[in-house]
């Protein structure tokens, strides 16, 4: 294994193994690591024809005692179970997923980014009907595969703010439909909008609310938060965004800072107000926002680097998880 470990990007590569666990007549079986990637699925598969399926992602860090340790794999199997109910497919004990997380974790462990590098290992659940099936229904079979993969900083030279455009001719899930969840629609749906943001030489779509277009919903990869002039952390709520555990983390963190903190519905007319905007995910922690394209107006936050609320915010998340900073949540599982 010959890894450059200060160019890893944020893609797909081939570990060790991955932790595969069946479902079938009611029960989950004990799982089994694998050495290979691929898997043989029948053409009439049901995530192929009704799209019985969703994912998660996590993340493990080598920290800065040299411990690895699994930022809040918990919360990531509680979500999966809460896209499980809606899809109609079968939950998995909590408890055997955190397991499974460290027992995956544990056997690539060398894959892990050194300390210090600013990478970690990204965790990938995906849970996916396997019925050969042509008519509408829940598939009777599933898989749960956890693969995990080394990723780099996503940030190099420093993090500089991104342009967004509000997405206005499409939506990225329905008025009481899936956007709740982490189902694998909603990002297929979200890419005609990516595209667009693209085009207009844009990093990301935001979108509004799916319902009347007048507040703000989520970005197409990650959730939205703003702060305002007097230094509140705002983050919006909706019937149709995805309960970030970043976001709520990030949440947590500013309370303990002493921000004050809201969680409610925000006006797309409110964007100019704010001294901060950022989308925040897995996979960045944040990524602020320097100028959101409407159309053929400029919301322009007049920033060239991530602002002083956010960097602290980023700061301080990316010190729990790499052990640098304390844990007083006890969200740090590790292995």
């Amino acid at each position: 294994m010959n890894i450059d470990w200060e160019n890893l990007g944020f893609k797909f590569m081939p570990t060790r193994s991955n932790i595969r666990f069946h479902y079938e007549n009611g029960q989950w079986d004990e799982g089994k690591l694998y050495d290979t990637y691929d898997i043989t699925l029948s053409v009439a598969a049901n995530a192929f024809h009704y799209g019985q399926a969703l994912f998660e992602g996590g993340k493990a860090f080598r920290c800065k005692d040299g411990k690895v340790r699994i930022f809040r794999p918990e919360e990531n199997g509680k979500r999966l179970n809460s896209s499980a109910r809606h899809l109609m497919m079968p939950e998995f004990p909590v408890d055997k997923f955190v397991e499974a997380v460290k027992t995956v974790v544990r056997d690539n462990e060398d894959y892990i980014p050194p300390y210090g590098t600013g990478g970690a290992l990204y965790i990938r659940p995906v849970m996916f009907g396997t019925t050969p099936q042509i008519g509408v229904g829940a598939s009777l079979t599933y898989e749960l595969v956890i693969l995990v993969v080394p990723v780099g900083a996503y940030y190099k030279g420093g993090i500089k703010p991104v342009d967004a455009m509000i997405s206005r001719d499409y939506d990225r899930a329905a008025p009481h439909g899936t956007g709740h969840i982490k189902a694998a629609g909603n990002y297929a749906a979200s890419l005609i909008s990516g595209k667009q943001a693209k085009d207009h030489h844009c990093a990301v779509a935001l979108f509004l609310d799916p319902a009347t277009h007048t507040y703000v919903d989520e970005f197409g990869t990650s959730n939205f938060l703003a702060i305002t002039r007097d230094g509140k952390y705002v983050t919006t709520l909706s019937d149709s965004i995805l309960p970030s555990i970043t976001n709520n983390s990030l949440m947590t963190i500013a309370a303990d800072l002493g921000m004050p903190t809201e969680r409610r519905r925000v006006k797309a007319t409110e964007l100019p107000d704010f001294a901060e905007v950022a989308a925040c995910g897995t996979a960045v922690v944040l990524t602020p926002v320097g100028r959101i394209l409407d159309g053929g107006n400029i919301i322009d936050y007049h920033l060239d680097t991530i602002g002083p609320v956010l960097k602290k915010l980023y700061d301080e998340m990316t010190g729990i998880q790499h052990g640098e900073r304390p844990d007083k949540h006890n969200w740090l599982v590790e292995i």
